[in-house]
């Protein structure tokens, strides 16, 4: 595949992303936040499931396999979705997306303090204080902190981002070179996801609805585009550029997201938002080492792309 081609595939994956704060805001206006994150999960792994099937690639037989791709389902689609619907009742969806890209700090403290695939240097360490001072100024603690509902929502946001940290973290040890294509690894991710939230349908899906064109089309949206399509080309980035410059695409999500909420939705932000999520940028481009000399163009990439599944799409 052609650098070129994986580059559109890359922003295309950022602009859906961003957009899938709008789109959750939107079908919140109708149905609950487990119908929505039931949604999105049931929509995408149907779409996925249909380019498996048209493509007639093999599922993995292994059991150990699905057992790692079981633990990927919960942490990095059942939890943070079921959170991110939560939360977004609370907070505007512009500072959703900013929160989200606290995702690569979260990356690095899982995988350098808890899975320790990766060593952390001081510039690293720098990197993560940096992203937790962002995220403080984000916070804005100075005007106070009465525990209300929208403290709480922006805390289960955070903890939404480290159940992607810790499932980026996870698939670097544990399913980096099993050998599947984008898209099974993809279905594999998000179907097993959907049956989960099947088996959990009573409990997060069946209250009442109210549907208008806007809200089917966001879910419409949100599931096929933002947990399906986008899914693959993400996972087709991160073989083509490796772990570290696809996670850049964190950096096109929160612009796409503030500008959608305050155009469309007619959100307005905070200064410290935008200043927070600048402290946080810093704090990425610390923990990736970004900021340091660039090392031998060969043993770079390398390290770049070790912790990507090993087969191409």
């Amino acid at each position: 595949m052609s650098n070129a081609s994986v580059a559109v595939q890359f922003v295309l994956t950022g602009i859906i992303w961003g957009s899938s704060f709008l789109f959750m805001k939107v079908a919140l206006d109708g149905i609950s936040p487990g119908q929505v994150a039931w949604s999105r999960l049931i929509l995408g792994g149907l779409t996925l499931g249909l380019f498996v099937a048209l493509r007639r690639d093999r599922l993995p037989r292994s059991l150990r396999i699905w057992g790692h791709m079981t633990v990927l389902a919960v942490s990095f689609c059942v939890a943070p979705f079921l959170l991110f619907s939560w939360a977004q009742q609370h907070v505007t969806s512009g500072l959703a997306s900013i929160y989200n890209a606290t995702t690569p700090i979260m990356t690095a403290v899982m995988a350098g303090l808890l899975f320790r695939v990766e060593r952390l240097k001081a510039l690293q360490i720098a990197g993560i204080l940096a992203g937790i001072l962002g995220v403080v100024v984000i916070i804005a603690p100075w005007q106070g902190l009465d525990l209300s509902q929208s403290l709480v929502a922006q805390f289960a946001i955070l903890g939404a981002t480290a159940c992607y940290g810790f499932s980026l973290a996870y698939m670097r040890k544990f399913v980096a070179h099993t050998g599947m294509t984008a898209l099974v690894f993809s279905f594999l991710n998000i179907g097993i996801a959907a049956v989960i939230m099947l088996a959990l349908t009573p409990f997060v899906a069946l209250s009442p609805v109210t549907l208008d064109p806007w809200i089917v089309g966001s879910v419409l949206l949100l599931g096929c585009l933002g947990t399906g399509v986008a899914y693959i080309w993400n996972q087709t980035t991160v073989r083509a550029w490796g772990p570290t410059r696809a996670s850049t695409v964190t950096y096109i999500t929160p612009i796409v997201g503030v500008l959608l909420g305050v155009v469309i939705l007619g959100e307005h932000i905070s200064w410290n938002e935008p200043v927070g999520a600048l402290v946080v940028f810093l704090g990425i481009l610390l923990a990736q080492n970004r900021l340091t000399p660039p090392r031998r163009r060969g043993h770079s990439e390398g390290a770049d792309a070790s912790p990507a599944p090993s087969s191409d799409d």
